[in-house]
């Protein structure tokens, strides 16, 4: 932003809103071009007879699943995917080969290095870019210096900082270039004294100082540290107004004025040295410059000769030269000045920042940590991208780390011969560009290896080719038929071109769109175009109008459960076909009748019929979901008392016609106690059994018959249920005995009683507590009470004393 006084840089987060429904079948695609742009999963039927009465040539376009639910077959259906293609993928290489030294344009650092993606709408086109640290790899430093006066003190320890610098970096790399640069401000009222005598000398009169100067290029990029020594001493100082400096235009100079500085394609570092803060765009409007800069070079004999022309460069304007130029920053700055520039840093990618000491003798140390830090990230940077179109990252970086979003960009800590991968995701959202190729290119930043990624649009389909222009497939060669439908010409109208729009009569065409001779066109649910019906749309791309007069539709079937026919059918022209096992108007009523399984695998306990599932009693006595709870019924025991006291006793109500009534089942007899079920035993037949222990004992009184025999009939009985039981499928087995008075009163009382006891005790605590409260309370208040004795002023004794003033007590 030039011309502002401020430059705020943000990330921008694109929010998505995807809308709930089909994507295909919204897009209401007329050819099959347009369905493949609606989105990935789009694909367009071919078959000329798919269409069916009244409906719109879009209908070809929906979901792959969609279509072949719809009739059409695979081999029918459009559906072209996006390819990536590598064109140029040369090896990673070290700084040396075979012990050959390799040129900068030999290394290769990135790879690959071109390819080739075919871009399907909404379908993501992934490749990986691997990048690897090169040993030995060129460096190009140039020193950018502050001269304004209070620099004084630095100018001196610089001098002999080519050499020292050139040794500590063939510790890094053997090929290494050094080069030096100068600047103060801008040589316009208010920053320079412009009278005649300060443009001399802007110091006072005992200090010699060098005439103002914007931006001075002392010395190109140079492998001779001693020239570097040489030039440097010869510098002096010059002198400003105002604090602030002109370094942004000196560093735009330096960026942009390639060929003069002598910048190669390797690592480039670019070292700012300053006490003081610096101007941005809008500061030269105090000197009356207005126009912004412009970004290119104007160094003649190594003087910036437009400072006064053109304002300083925006924060903004820097970040995207040092991009472009693959120019890494490093500040160096003294500590007041450090969160200025920290700041800067953060807006400024690949840069970094360093403390100055107060006359820089730490300055090689500083140049050294920071080249160390920026090189060892890696940040990976597009060029801009063609509208429609987005990329996003994924980096595997050491250790086995991986990130995505902004952060999926970089990688950290790489060192030497370290190799990280970056996973890319290319994008393209509808045809941008009419179906043109487009290239974007990816580099690391600060490197001058890129990749040149060439982006080619699937626009069409594949059966577009096939066209036949003027088919007569298209009323009378109206039209070209094109992947199964008919692509209209100029003028003429309808699903296969069969109408003018100049000499179609309305009035005459409407007839052939009303049903039975109704008054409705097309039924009020969609169009009437050259005599036919084309249906419309509905919000929900799921539900549709069909038919000739679209007198049809999917979504108005009955409905149970809050769902169109159940969710056990589909709805077809307003009825429901229903899936296997469900039928109904609704598709409500299940076939399966496994929810009607009684627990002795009978059907509603074979006392109902099933229905839809459920079970209709046909007994009154019997309810339930499966017909077996009989709350009227006497029980198994009281049933088949009888017949088992005649059976086994030949006593009962039945001994007389016991043979005749009670032979429908078996006794088996046991002899021995132990074989009787145990008290743990879970058995079916226990309270039945306790029933008629109950009868038998009672029986055995009036009869005086030992215990031990009606323990042996007892046994006969207790089979017999379990026979009965097994072969006539009764559910409720158990017989529940009579509840036992004596321990229910015994409990009520007793309970009865404990509460009582418990409330006197809670009582008698609470007043306890009570009293005990009261009386620390009275303690405290007597311990409190203060008693004073005081005479009341208005009481007069009754006694007069009167003294003799003569007596002498003689």
């Amino acid at each position: 932003v030039s011309g502002g006084r401020e430059l705020r840089m943000m990330d921008v987060f694109v929010v998505c809103v995807c809308a709930d429904g089909n994507e295909c079948t919204k897009a209401s695609a007329q050819s099959c071009g347009e369905c493949i742009q609606a989105g990935e999963k789009c694909g367009w039927c071919t078959d000329e007879d798919f269409l069916k009465q009244g409906e719109q040539k879009s209908t070809r376009c929906d979901e792959i699943e969609a279509l072949i639910t719809k009739g059409c077959s695979k081999a029918s259906i459009e559906d072209p995917r996006g390819t990536v293609t590598v064109n140029k993928n040369q090896a990673l290489t070290d700084r040396t080969k075979d012990g050959v030294k390799l040129k900068p344009d030999q290394i290769t650092q990135i790879q690959p290095q071109k390819l080739t993606l075919d871009l399907r709408s909404g379908e993501a086109q992934t490749f990986n870019l691997t990048f690897k640290r090169a040993e030995d790899y060129p460096i190009d430093l140039y020193y950018l210096m502050d001269l304004s006066y209070s620099m004084k003190d630095d100018l001196e320890n610089v001098k002999n900082l080519g050499t020292d610098l050139m040794f500590e970096m063939q510790k890094i790399t053997s090929d290494f270039r050094i080069g030096f640069g100068s600047f103060v401000e801008k040589t316009v009222m208010p920053y320079i004294s412009t009278t005649p005598a300060k443009l001399l000398n802007p110091c006072t009169s005992d200090q010699n100082c060098t005439s103002p100067f914007s931006y001075k290029n002392v010395l190109s990029l140079t492998a001779d540290g001693s020239q570097f020594n040489n030039l440097v001493s010869k510098q002096q100082i010059s002198g400003n107004l105002d604090s602030p400096e002109g370094g942004f235009d000196a560093i735009m100079q330096v960026t942009v004025c390639a060929n003069q500085i002598g910048w190669r394609n390797v690592t480039r570092l670019l070292v700012f040295s300053t006490d003081a803060g610096f101007h941005f765009a809008g500061d030269g409007k105090l000197g009356g410059i207005v126009l912004p800069n412009d970004g290119k070079c104007h160094l003649q004999e190594n003087m910036y000769t437009m400072s006064h022309y053109y304002d300083y460069p925006s924060i903004a304007h820097l970040v995207q030269k040092l991009s472009e130029n693959n120019i890494q920053t490093i500040f160096a700055v003294t500590e007041e000045f450090q969160p200025v520039y920290q700041e800067l840093k953060n807006l400024i990618p690949k840069s970094a920042v360093g403390t100055l000491s107060s006359d820089s003798g730490n300055v090689i140390k500083l140049i050294i940590d920071a080249y160390n830090s920026l090189s060892s990230e890696i940040i990976l940077e597009n060029s801009r991208l063609p509208e429609g179109v987005s990329i996003s990252y994924i980096s595997h970086c050491k250790n086995g780390v991986s990130e995505k979003g902004e952060n999926g960009r970089k990688c950290s800590n790489i060192s030497i011969g370290d190799q990280v991968t970056f996973e890319v995701a290319v994008t393209a959202k509808g045809c941008p560009s009419n179906g043109k190729s487009e290239t974007i290119k990816i580099k690391p930043l600060g490197f001058t290896e890129e990749v040149e990624i060439v982006l080619n649009f699937i626009c069409e389909c594949e059966c577009h080719e096939d066209g036949i222009p003027n088919s007569p497939a298209c009323h009378f060669g109206n039209g070209t038929l094109e992947c199964g439908a008919c692509r209209c010409n100029e003028g003429r109208i309808g699903r296969v071109c069969e109408c003018s729009k100049d000499e179609v009569r309305t009035e005459d065409l409407d007839a052939n769109c009303r049903m039975d001779n109704g008054t409705d066109i097309c039924s009020n649910n969609g169009d009437c175009v050259c005599g036919t019906c084309e249906c419309k749309k509905r919000d929900n791309p799921e539900e549709r109008y069909s038919g000739k007069f679209c007198e049809c539709d999917n979504f108005n079937c009955d409905r149970s459960n809050n769902k169109l026919c159940g969710g056990h059918g589909r709805c077809e022209c307003r009825k429901c076909i229903c899936d296997a096992n469900y039928t109904g108007s609704a598709c409500d009523c299940s076939l399966d009748t496994s929810t009607c399984l009684a627990s002795n695998k009978q059907i509603c306990n074979g006392r109902g019929i099933c229905e839809c599932g459920v079970c209709k009693c046909t007994d009154s006595k019997f309810q339930g979901p499966t017909c077996e709870i009989c709350p009227t019924c006497p029980g198994v025991c009281t049933e088949h008392k009888d017949c088992v006291q005649c059976r086994a006793f030949g006593t009962g109500d039945k001994k007389d016609t016991c043979e005749k009534e009670c032979s429908y089942f078996n006794l088996i007899i046991k002899k021995k106690k132990e074989e009787l079920p145990q008290p743990n035993d879970h058995n079916d037949g226990d309270c039945c059994l306790l029933q008629l222990l109950r009868l038998l004992f009672l029986n055995a009184l009036n009869k005086s018959v030992s215990m031990s025999q009606q323990i042996i009939k007892l046994t006969l009985v207790w089979t017999y249920l379990n026979f009965i039981n097994e072969n006539k499928g009764v559910k409720d087995r158990k017989c529940p005995s009579g509840p036992d008075i004596i321990p229910i009163v015994a409990g009520v009382v007793a309970g009865i009683v404990l509460i009582g006891l418990a409330l006197l005790i809670i009582w008698k605590l609470l007043m306890i507590i009570h009293d005990r409260r009261e009386f620390a309370k009275f303690e405290k208040e007597k311990m409190n009470a203060k008693w004073d004795a005081g005479e009341n002023p208005i009481y007069k004794s009754a006694v007069t004393t009167v003294v003799n003033p003569k007596y002498e007590g003689k």
